[in-house]
C-alpha cells in the first residue's frame, strides 16, 4: 500500500522539488537531508547556544525545563534533559501548535518522527535528544480549539465555540467549560468502553480551567510515555530569557534582515514559486503582547516602531495582515468602547515609540516578544543548538524565505528533514480496500478518476470510445478543410476543443452515476474515503491522534514506532 506523495499530487511544489534534489539552493544555509540519508554530522560546538552578550547556555535551559516536564508527567524527562544540557548531543527539533486533546494526527507523527529520528542518531554513534516545541505563543484560536473523529455515520468535528479573544496567544487561553461539553459530545458519538475509559482520562487533564499548553502537554506525554520528546513551552520563562538577546539582534540589524528576506524572497519568485509568507515592506518578525493582543511590530521610519492595528488610532496608518498560517489573525481590532482620553494617549504611547524604548521592552520583559513564523525556526535553533529540524510540507515550503535569518542572527544553520505522513489503517478496512480492487493511491486520487475507474468495473465507460471516435473524426476535417481555406485552422481548433470539452462535461456527470451502479462497492468506497480523506484533506489533518489512541490504546505508539518511515517519499500506512 504504499502511495508515492509526490506522484500522488499530494505535496506541495517546493518539498516535491526538494525530494527529487532539485532547487535546494534555494534553503541555503540550511542543508536538505535527501530521503534515506542521515545528516552529516558538524563538528561538536565547544558552547552550545553560545551568541551575543548575555546569551544563556543550553544546559540552563535544560535544567529549568526538567521541573516542568515532570509536572506534565513526563517518565523520561530527566534522562531527556540531562542530554539535552550535554553540548555534545545533536538536537532534534519539531513543534506545532497545542491542539485540542493533542491535536491532529500530524502532530503525533511529528512527535514519533522526530523520536525516531533522534534513535537513528544515537543509533549511528551520535548522542541525541528529540525537543517539541509547544506553540503557545501562536493566537490562532481556530487552529487548536477543535477535535474531529470518525463515527459509524463518518467524521464528526467538535469545538469549544467562538474565538472570544482574537489575538490572545493561545497558551494564555483557559479551554473553558465548553470543553466538558465537547467531550460529552464524543462520548455519545464514539460507543465503547475502551473509548470511554480513554474520554474519562482525557477529562482529568483537560479541565475547564486548564490552559490549552498545559492540558496538550500532559496528553502528549500520556499517549507517548518514555519515547516522548522533550516537551518546550514557548511561553517558558527559561525559554523567554534565552531568545531575549537573539531578538535583540534582530531589532537591531532590522534593516540588514529586511534586505535578507527581500533578497530571499526574489530568489524563490524567481525560480517560478508562490511564496508562502506574503511579503509585507515594513514590517518585522516580531510580536508584541499588548493589552492582551499578540500584534505584528512595523517600523516606523528609521529608529520607531508601531504595533499593527493600533497605530491607526495613533496617526501613523498601518493596514492589518497575516504572517502565513502559523501567525494567521493578525488583524486590526480597535479598543473597546468607554476608553477614556487619558487611557487613550497611555495606549498609544505604549503601542508607539523608538526602537530604544522596544529594546529596553525586551530586556525588562522578555515573555511580551515573541518571534512570528520566518524569525521562529532560527531562533529556535539559536537558543537549541539545533542539528536538525523536522518540518512539514507546509513549514517546508516557507523555509527558503526564512533561510535568509540564520546569515543575521550569525547561527550555524542545521539540516531539514521533511517528516513522514501517516494515515491509520485498522485490518478490517484494510481488506475492504482490497475488495474493491484498488490500490490506495487510486482511493486518495482525484474524484474524477476514481469514478471512471469504478465507472469501468462496473459495466465499462461508454463515453470514452464515443470521445475517441469525435475526436479522431475532428482530426480527419483538418485536411481538407485547410485545402478548402487555410484560414479555417483556428475556428477548427476552436470547434475541436468545443467539442471534446462537452463531451468531457457529460462524462462529468454520467460516470458518477454508473460508478454507483453496483450499491454495496459504491458505499464501501464512500466508506473508506471518509476514513483516508475526510473532507477531501489526508486523514492526519483532520482526525484527532486521540481518537486513534482511544480505539487502539498503547498499540497506536507501539505500531507509529515500527511502521513510521522516516523517508518522506511515500505514506506511511499504520496497521495498528
Amino acid at each position: 500500500m504504499r502511495v508515492d506523495l509526490a506522484a500522488a499530487g499530494l505535496l506541495p511544489p517546493l518539498p516535491r522539488a526538494f525530494l527529487g534534489g532539485g532547487d535546494l539552493d534555494l534553503l541555503a544555509p540550511l542543508r536538505f537531508v535527501a530521503p534515506g540519508q542521515l545528516p552529516v554530522m558538524p563538528p561538536v560546538p565547544t558552547a552550545a547556544g553560545a551568541g551575543p552578550a548575555g546569551a544563556s547556555s543550553r544546559a540552563e535551559l535544560a535544567s529549568a525545563l526538567l521541573a516542568s516536564n515532570r509536572s506534565y508527567g513526563h517518565p523520561g524527562a530527566e534522562g531527556a534533559c540531562r542530554r539535552l544540557a550535554d553540548p555534545a548531543t545533536r538536537v532534534v527539533v519539531t513543534g506545532q501548535q497545542p491542539g485540542l486533546f493533542g491535536g491532529p494526527l500530524l502532530t503525533f507523527a511529528k512527535l514519533v518522527a522526530a523520536a525516531r529520528w533522534a534513535a537513528a542518531l544515537e543509533a549511528a554513534g551520535e548522542p541525541a535528544v528529540a525537543v517539541f516545541w509547544v506553540a503557545t505563543e501562536d493566537h490562532d484560536y481556530a487552529e487548536v480549539a477543535s477535535a474531529t473523529v470518525l463515527t459509524a455515520d463518518g467524521p464528526r468535528s467538535f469545538d469549544l465555540g467562538p474565538d472570544t479573544q482574537p489575538l490572545l496567544p493561545v497558551g494564555m487561553r483557559s479551554l473553558s467549560p465548553a470543553v466538558t461539553e465537547v467531550l460529552r459530545g464524543i462520548a455519545a458519538a464514539v460507543p465503547g468502553e475502551r473509548y470511554a475509559e480513554w474520554l474519562r482520562t482525557l477529562a482529568g487533564w483537560y479541565q475547564p480551567d486548564a490552559r490549552f499548553g498545559e492540558a496538550f502537554c500532559r496528553v502528549t506525554a500520556g499517549m507517548l510515555g518514555t519515547r516522548c520528546p522533550l516537551l518546550l513551552d514557548a511561553m517558558h520563562p527559561a525559554l523567554k530569557a534565552a531568545e531575549r538577546p537573539w531578538l535583540a539582534r534582530l531589532i537591531e540589524r532590522r534593516g540588514q534582515l529586511a534586505e535578507a528576506l527581500a533578497r530571499q524572497d526574489a530568489a524563490v519568485q524567481g525560480r517560478g514559486y508562490e511564496l508562502r509568507v506574503t511579503p509585507q515592506p515594513g514590517a518585522s518578525p516580531l510580536f508584541l503582547l499588548r493589552h492582551g493582543q499578540r500584534r505584528r511590530i512595523e517600523w516606523r521610519g528609521d529608529e520607531g516602531f508601531a504595533l499593527r492595528g493600533t497605530a491607526a488610532r495613533a496617526g501613523t496608518g498601518g493596514a492589518a495582515g497575516t504572517d502565513g498560517a502559523a501567525d494567521a489573525g493578525d488583524t486590526a481590532v480597535t479598543g473597546g468602547a468607554g476608553d477614556t482620553d487619558g487611557v487613550d494617549r497611555q495606549e498609544r504611547q505604549a503601542d508607539t515609540g523608538g526602537v530604544g524604548e522596544l529594546l529596553r521592552i525586551l530586556d525588562e520583559n522578555p515573555s511580551v516578544m515573541s518571534p512570528g513564523v520566518l524569525a521562529r525556526p532560527a531562533i529556535a535553533d539559536a537558543v537549541l543548538g539545533t542539528t536538525l529540524q523536522v518540518l512539514g510540507p507546509g513549514e517546508l515550503s516557507y523555509m527558503p524565505q526564512a533561510a535568509a535569518v540564520y546569515d543575521v542572527l550569525e547561527i550555524e544553520a542545521p539540516w531539514v528533514a521533511l517528516r513522514p505522513q501517516a494515515l491509520v489503517l485498522d485490518a478490517a478496512k484494510a481488506q475492504h480496500l482490497e475488495a474493491t480492487g484498488l490500490t490506495l493511491a487510486e482511493l486518495l486520487g482525484e474524484r474524477s478518476r476514481l469514478d471512471r475507474l469504478l465507472a469501468e468495473r462496473a459495466g465499462g465507460d461508454f463515453v470514452a470510445p464515443v470521445r475517441r471516435h469525435l475526436e479522431a473524426a475532428l482530426d480527419e476535417l483538418r485536411t481538407p478543410a485547410l485545402a478548402a481555406d487555410p484560414n479555417l485552422e483556428r475556428p477548427l481548433a476552436k470547434t475541436r476543443e468545443q467539442v471534446l470539452r462537452a463531451i468531457d462535461l457529460f462524462a462529468e456527470k454520467a460516470m458518477p452515476s454508473l460508478a454507483r451502479r453496483d450499491e454495496v462497492q459504491s458505499r464501501r468506497v464512500e466508506a473508506l474515503r471518509q476514513i483516508c480523506l475526510p473532507g477531501g484533506k489526508l486523514q492526519e489533518r483532520v482526525i484527532s491522534a486521540a481518537h486513534f489512541h482511544g480505539k487502539y490504546g498503547d498499540r497506536l505508539v507501539a505500531s507509529f514506532w515500527e511502521q513510521l518511515e522516516l523517508d518522506p517519499t511515500f505514506l506511511s500506512v499504520i496497521l495498528p
